[in-house]
């Protein structure tokens, strides 16, 4: 009888769980609706290189090679292959298109915002139940508390700030919406950070609500010799796709952030136990080993020195690509990544009071969330800081740490400040002690910055398209933009925030700043980012798309392509064809005047081929009006068919 009421009592709250659940899940559904899905397949492909991996994946199902990656022929070693699988899963669902190609980094990106809000609502369940524990009788408030928690939970606004700061930052709703192997990477480094910090709460020997729990506690001694929790194997399993989808950084990062906080807070040996990271990394090899051996033995030497020697140590070591940038790059790339509420990030991480090591290490675990955002976000920037190769993409997976430090600053002091002075004399209350004198000033000084560098974004909109350069591929974008209005209208959304925010910070509210400074960021996005994006694609990448189509409906069977004076990879995509690419016009003279080609001439069928170039580098080519038949026209390309004896 008893076990009865057990289990029924169990299934009524399993049953409130879900329709509990069900109105956060609709938020988080539209939030990442807008942030990453909202017109994701309405553009082309973008060169250079969302296109690389679009084919690569395109090759894996018309080829059936699911182990070597190819592009145009030749192999692609740049990364490992788990982008490629699911983009070529994608096109059996959606078909081959640019959907296809995105969507799975709108997925990874999606599922990032998710786990996040999930532990953030964790932090707020661990943190409401300590204090109803320790600071109230708990048989008194037990069962008057216990459905009003549940419910408020799911809405208190920390989760939703810290998800709304994840999905609403510029360089992850660029990376989101973008075919490429970054957002898959960083959801899966991200999300093993987060595995890993809720199995770090759940194994807590005081409980994960932060009072003791004697079933974990009976169960201590069974779990020595097994991972104690589904988040840790979660964990594991995410950083085994991490390196599926970059290689060895996925094992790396997530190794050094971890073990720091570990280490930083005394619990190494502990958690050693409870994670058992052999047992661990036996999994993860049982999941990474096989793909490969496999692209071993398939590619030998060419595979181990291409993508360990240059893609992987090379690049950490050496510039590659021209991709070098001074020691301050990141600084500026973060201050971007996550604007305009950014400036607010170095007052978030003073605010963790990270210095007062014995401190955090008598914390209960869930009030470490603070603490282990500081080391994920300081071990991302100092690891790809020190790379001598640099790209802004880089250190797209500290993105989540900023965002969790940024809500749990506004939710722990801005929030109290605000309620403190509302309820108080009309004067503003002192942030911190006085003893913490640094912390109050800049907050202070963070406040007239949010606004100074809302202006600054205002004054970049209004001057935007006296700043663009002549790209000769788009020579029209410039007046086109202009005539838009889309920069003034990002202008003007600027100004209004930034009027916003000052009558704000007057009336003494400022934890309303930091939604207005969404609001604003959404606003200019809907109106202003996705609009020029796609005049953009009309702009740079139609032409493109157009001259493919021309290709397609005028190739005669075998007849190869070439072009000249542009290296496009979208153009191999949308042929779905290779292409022989040469940079300048002389390169293709000398090519095709070698003796070794002259001799295999004869021997070419058909005589034609297909040549894509600017007109200009027709002349540039030698070629006379009589020697080609053009086949049509896009923007500044023309498609002709030549002879192959013309040289």
């Amino acid at each position: 009888m008893k076990s009865k009421s057990v289990l029924h009592r169990w299934l009524q709250s399993l049953q409130a769980a879900k329709f509990n659940w069900i109105l956060p899940l609709i938020g988080l559904m539209g939030l990442s609706g807008i942030a990453f899905f909202w017109q994701l397949g309405y553009s082309g492909l973008v060169d250079e290189t969302e296109p690389l991996f679009a084919e690569a994946a395109r090759q894996m199902l018309v080829t059936g090679d699911w182990i070597t990656p190819y592009y145009n022929e030749t192999t692609r070693f740049d990364k490992p292959p788990l982008i490629y699988w699911l983009m070529a899963v994608t096109y059996q669902i959606v078909g081959v298109n640019s959907w296809g190609v995105r969507l799975p980094s709108a997925i990874a990106a999606s599922a990032l915002t998710s786990l996040s809000f999930y532990t953030l609502w964790r932090y707020v369940q661990a943190r409401e139940n300590f204090q109803q524990r320790f600071l109230s009788d708990p048989e008194l408030h037990e069962q008057t508390n216990q459905r009003r928690s549940d419910q408020s939970r799911l809405f208190h606004p920390l989760p939703w700030m810290g998800a709304a700061l994840i999905a609403l930052s510029p360089q992850m709703i660029a990376w989101g919406r973008v075919g490429v192997s970054d957002m898959l990477l960083t959801s899966c480094l991200g999300s093993a950070l987060l595995a890993f910090f809720l199995g770090y709460l759940e194994s807590d020997p005081q409980g994960s609500q932060g009072y003791p729990d004697k079933n974990l506690i009976a169960l201590k001694t069974l779990r020595r010799c097994h991972i104690s929790s589904f988040w840790y194997l979660l964990f594991y399993w995410l950083i085994a796709l991490a390196i599926l989808t970059k290689g060895p950084i996925g094992l790396v990062l997530p190794g050094l952030i971890v073990g720091s906080f570990i280490v930083y807070v005394g619990s190494w040996r502990q958690v050693w136990q409870e994670m058992n990271p052999i047992l661990g990394l036996g999994f993860i090899t049982f999941m990474t080993l096989p793909w490969y051996i496999l692209v071993t033995l398939a590619n030998g030497k060419a595979f181990l020195n291409t993508f360990f020697g240059y893609h992987n140590f090379q690049r950490f070591t050496q510039v590659v690509n021209h991709h070098s940038a001074p020691w301050y790059f990141y600084f500026i790339v973060v201050l971007l990544a996550c604007a305009p509420n950014s400036i607010y990030l170095p007052v978030a991480l003073l605010h963790t009071k990270f210095w007062q090591r014995r401190g955090w290490s008598r914390q209960p675990r869930w009030q470490q969330l603070k603490l282990f955002a500081l080391v994920w976000f300081l071990g991302t920037f100092s690891f790809f800081t020190i790379s001598v190769t640099k790209l802004p993409s880089y250190i797209i997976p500290l993105i989540p740490a900023c965002a969790i430090l940024i809500a749990l600053f506004w939710s722990e002091t801005i929030l109290q400040v605000d309620g403190a002075s509302r309820r108080g004399s009309g004067k503003v209350p002192r942030v911190l002690s006085s003893s913490q004198k640094a912390l109050t000033i800049l907050l202070k000084a963070s406040l007239i910055l949010n606004i100074i560098f809302l202006l600054l974004l205002a004054f970049a909109s209004f001057y935007t398209v006296n700043w663009l350069g002549n790209d000769p591929d788009m020579p029209d974008f410039s007046r086109a933009l202009g005539q838009s209005g889309f920069v003034i209208k990002a202008g003007l959304t600027w100004l209004l925030t930034a009027g916003i925010i000052t009558v704000l910070i007057w009336q003494r509210r400022i934890s309303w700043i930091l939604p207005i400074n969404l609001l604003g960021f959404l606003i200019c996005f809907g109106v202003t980012v996705v609009p020029t994006y796609n005049l953009l694609d009309q702009q740079r990448q139609l032409p493109l798309r157009e001259i493919s189509q021309t290709v397609l409906a005028q190739r005669q069977p075998q007849e190869k392509l070439i072009a000249v004076g542009f290296n496009k990879p979208s153009l191999v995509f949308y042929t779905q064809n290779p292409v022989s690419y040469y940079e300048y016009p002389a390169d293709a003279i000398a090519a095709f005047r070698s003796a070794e080609f002259q001799a295999s001439i004869p021997k070419l069928k058909p005589e034609t081929f297909l040549l894509v170039a600017y007109p200009q580098d027709f002349e540039k080519l030698g070629l006379k009006p009589d020697q080609y038949q053009v086949l049509g026209r896009a923007s500044v390309y023309q498609l002709a068919r030549v002879l192959w004896t013309v040289w």
